[in-house]
């Protein structure tokens, strides 16, 4: 009997494992994505996540000049980007990767490259068949104005794939394949079309975010039909099928028809998705058939006669109703399997956690045990910490003990040393002084070889007789010529003759010049007694005094270079001082006595008015004093003290030098100068007299040059400084200070000298040819000029011919100067 028979428990076949394809963006949202599709198909048993991934077209390459196309860049190097782009999206994309890994799953990236993500998705579900893809829907919703990327995405994809939007980590919309459609719709009673929706039911359960109003959006915005109208075709369908079998044949209604075979007609095993499940569709069996059975009676009598025969209708509901019944049967025990289903999985789970308990109580015990072994090990290793502590502060003192000895015995040892070399230093130095005591003794008394005499004749022709035109040079005691002596420029110092007095000053200053050599001591090459001339070395920048007052137009002297003529002058005083056996003193030491060549190196010159101390003639407690008859020298450089009493001694020099060294500093006339830099000390306005052509002068250490001559030209001798005790270690000192300087200076970017500069151009000249106008300019800019102009760029005169000659003196210079600067 049809009443009787036991419905059947539908058993849901297991679904496959296949892949399941993930679009992911890259951003914060994706992780919702990824972390929904897991927790929704493990439990299906899904295996292989396929996460795609859309990234724009490479079109350019960057470069540090810009971005460059693709055809404008080598192949390789286009390779190299790509792969470098490959890599970096990989690295973006494994956290989500590891999502997968986690949670034990295959994962795969997959990379496409496309300016358009519909298409790049839609065509890579068409290409490898995928049947369920899983998207990120926007938190705006599905029905925003706006571009809605995932609505297109679900639109595009084809029909027989399956697509989840997700938002914020729930089921946004679905929308289902072709084949899960159609199995809701149709009337198919097959195993196939049951597992389908059965598979659905339970998936849709599985999950209690896929609540009822999110599936009705998600099937509203996908136009799913809806359940009453499904309903209403299903019944349709079962009442046209028993009635066309009861008009074509007398035969009666067969009441042992199976329920199964119209099971998929019942809206709650369609695919609709409900979560609550088969129960939920038929919560109270009694008042739902009731409640069914007027629906359908109210749905049977809106339906047109087939018949006007009555009793084939009241056999039509009644057979409607006994299927109607097995139906709900069969739903009943499947009811009542899944509850058993439930109780099994929930009894096999408490096994499951009473053995993970017992596990984690283990691993509990093995922790603590495992605790307590490191805690015994870590005090025996601060144990073994502490002596190895001890240990080294040990070794350290004993190493510092041992090189507190050795450095003891290497200074020892050092000392001795020492003083041996000092004791051999001063022997050879004692044995040095008496060789050359002895020389000097010898080359003082015999006549004078040490010059090179020349002939008048010699003389005159090379100073062209004593022409004004080579005349450099006059003075009180004689005239001073430029020559060319046996091919070397030299000065010719031709005395009065006339005047006797002058004979012995010319000899003190051959006596003097011939015996000694010093490198800041002018040189001399020679002479010619008979007409009283000597020749000197030639020097280039002429005298100090010149420099100083820029006298014909000279360049001035800058501050480091007077620093090291300070220095020079002061240690060419002091080797005539210590000159033996007979100490010389200048007498006339000042600016114009002093010259410079053209390295600006200074040379103390005209010595015909030094004086050699005897020690013979002087008092045993002035050992470096001489009685004079009358001083000489020039006022304001003569020491006032020689000037009273009229002994001469260093001192008169050093007096002398205070006044170069003022000079020095300030540009000024010797006259009263000390007064001037003495009060401009002492009122804070030593700045304001300072030679302004000097440069930048560095104001501590000037003022302690300045402060230096002062002391040197005190008036009594006795506040004098020592010349080589005092004073020349700290002009030493200062020119050493003087020299970095200037170092630092010439390795500053300096300006081309003016004749470099094209007149034209105004910037200095490649290759400089000389117009006819009798200037030089770039033979660039002169040459542009001339194509368009016949007048001089600089008189504005006719040019008599637009001939150009090389300059090649002038580019030889700007090339030494553009090497130099480099």
């Amino acid at each position: 009997m049809a009443g009787t028979q036991k419905p059947e428990v539908l058993r849901l076949p297991t679904p496959p494992s296949v892949t399941v394809n993930i679009a992911i963006k890259g951003n914060s949202k994706s992780k919702y994505v990824v972390d929904w599709a897991l927790e929704k198909f493990i439990p299906e048993g899904m295996f292989l996540f396929k996460l795609i991934f859309v990234r724009p077209m490479i079109t350019a390459v960057p470069t540090p000049v810009g971005s460059l196309r693709l055809s404008d860049v080598r192949e390789d190097l286009v390779t190299a980007y790509r792969k470098e782009i490959e890599w970096q999206t990989d690295r973006k994309l494994l956290p989500y990767k590891k999502m997968c890994i986690q949670r034990e799953v295959n994962a795969v990236i997959v990379q496409i490259e496309s300016d358009d993500v519909v298409k790049a998705i839609s065509d890579e579900v068409e290409e490898s068949s995928v049947n369920k893809l899983v998207i990120g829907a926007s938190s705006r919703g599905m029905f925003s104005r706006r571009r809605n990327v995932s609505s297109e995405i679900a639109e595009s994809i084809p029909k027989f794939c399956t697509v989840y939007a997700v938002a914020k980590g729930k089921l946004s919309a679905l929308r289902p394949s072709v084949s899960e459609t159609h199995g809701t719709i149709k009337e198919d009673s097959s195993e196939t079309s049951s597992s389908t929706n059965d598979s659905s039911i339970q998936n849709t359960s599985s999950h209690p975010e896929w609540t009822e109003s999110t599936m009705v959006a998600s099937y509203a915005h996908f136009r799913f039909p809806s359940l009453p109208l499904q309903r209403f075709h299903a019944l349709s369908n079962v009442n046209q099928t028993l009635l066309h079998k009861k008009t074509n044949s007398t035969e009666t209604i067969d009441p042992g028809i199976d329920g199964d075979d119209v099971v998929s007609s019942c809206p709650g095993n369609s695919d609709i998705g409900h979560p609550s499940g088969a129960l939920s569709s038929c919560p109270n069996l009694e008042t739902d058939t009731h409640s069914w059975i007027s629906h359908q009676a109210s749905i049977s009598d809106g339906l047109p006669e087939f018949s006007p025969e009555s009793h084939m209708n009241v056999d039509f509901e009644l057979e409607k109703l006994r299927i109607e019944l097995r139906h709900i049967r069969g739903m009943y025990a499947m009811a009542q399997s899944e509850a058993i289903d439930a109780s099994r999985k929930y009894l096999t789970l408490s096994i499951t956690l009473a053995s993970h308990l017992i596990i984690a109580v283990k691993l509990y015990y093995d922790v603590t045990d495992l605790q307590k072994r490191l805690m015994e090990d870590g005090v025996k290793l601060e144990q073994i910490n502490v002596k190895e502590v001890e240990a080294k502060e040990l070794a350290i003192q004993e190493r510092v003990k041992y090189e507190a000895a050795k450095r003891e015995a290497e200074y020892v040892k050092e000392c001795a040393e020492r003083e041996a070399a000092e004791k051999n230093e001063a022997e050879n130095k004692a044995l040095q002084e008496a060789k050359e005591k002895e020389k000097l003794e010898n080359v003082l008394v015999g006549p004078l070889q040490q010059y090179q005499k020349f002939k008048w004749e010699d003389i005159v022709s090379a100073t062209s007789s004593f022409s004004d035109n080579l005349k450099i040079g006059w003075g009180a005691y004689g005239t001073v010529y430029k020559c060319s002596l046996h091919h070397t420029t030299a000065a010719v110092k031709v005395l009065h003759s006339k005047e006797a007095h002058k004979n012995k000053q010319f000899q003190q200053e051959l006596e003097v010049l011939s015996t000694i050599r010093h490198p800041h001591l002018l040189i001399l090459l020679g002479a010619c007694p008979d007409h009283g001339c000597l020749v000197y070395e030639y020097m280039e920048n002429g005298s100090l005094e010149d420099r100083l007052f820029r006298k014909n137009n000279t360049p001035p002297i800058p501050w480091f270079q007077r620093y090291r003529i300070a220095w020079e002058i002061a240690s060419a005083l002091v080797f005539l001082h210590s000159t033996s056996p007979q100490p010389i003193i200048h007498r006339d030491l000042k600016p114009a006595n002093i010259l410079l060549d053209h390295n600006f190196v200074s040379k103390i010159g005209d010595v015909g008015l030094s004086k050699m101390l005897d020690s013979d003639s002087c008092s045993a407690i002035l050992s470096t004093m001489c009685n004079e008859t009358g001083p000489v020298g020039t006022l304001c450089y003569i020491d006032p003290e020689y000037q009273r009493t009229g002994l001469i001694s260093t001192k008169s020099d050093v007096y002398a030098f205070g006044m170069v060294i003022l000079q020095l500093v300030t540009g000024k006339s010797a006259r009263a100068l000390t007064h001037v830099v003495e009060t401009a000390v002492d009122e804070g306005d030593f700045a304001d007299v300072l030679d302004p052509e000097a440069g930048n002068w560095p104001y501590e250490e000037t003022k302690e040059l300045a402060l230096l001559g002062l002391q040197c030209a005190e008036l009594r001798r006795k506040d004098r400084p020592s010349l080589s005790d005092q004073v020349l270690p700290a002009l030493e000192r200062l020119k050493e200070f003087a020299d970095r300087a200037r170092h630092v200076e010439i390795s500053a970017p300096q300006a081309p000298p003016n004749h470099f500069i094209c007149p034209i151009l105004q910037d200095v000249m490649e290759d400089p040819c000389v117009a006819a106008d009798g200037y030089t300019y770039d033979r660039k800019a002169i040459e542009i000029w001339l194509e368009s102009n016949d007048n001089s760029p600089m008189t504005n005169l006719p040019l008599p011919n637009k001939i150009l000659i090389p300059n090649y003196t002038l580019l030889s210079a700007i090339m030494g100067w553009k090497s130099g600067k480099q």
